[in-house]
């Protein structure tokens, strides 16, 4: 639990330092404001269950939903965003496992 939470803020740090150095501090803030996304869980009872997989159960961790933040992360615009987003899903993901 520990470690996938230091994850959550570790890899975005990392990915802004090394692809977004020229501005990486603001690249970093946006990425952890995708964090936001877990605000589902608080449609979930229980809001935490160790066992679960969030990912297919959470309203905003649904396929089609990551499908949506992968094609984000290909615009400008909504880069950010996306990537914040794929690495939120990812780090989800491997608690399925």
């Amino acid at each position: 639990m520990m470690s996938h939470l230091a994850l959550h803020f570790l890899a975005p740090l990392l990915i802004a330092f090394l692809f977004f150095r020229e501005n990486w501090k603001l690249s970093y803030l946006v990425m952890m404001a995708t964090m936001l996304v877990d605000l589902d869980h608080l449609l979930a009872t229980p809001i935490y269950d160790a066992s679960r997989c969030s990912i297919g159960f959470h309203p905003l961790h649904q396929y089609w939903f990551i499908a949506l933040y992968l094609t984000m992360s290909f615009y400008p615009k909504t880069r950010l965003i996306g990537v914040g987003l794929i690495i939120h899903m990812a780090l989800d993901a491997l608690d399925c496992f």
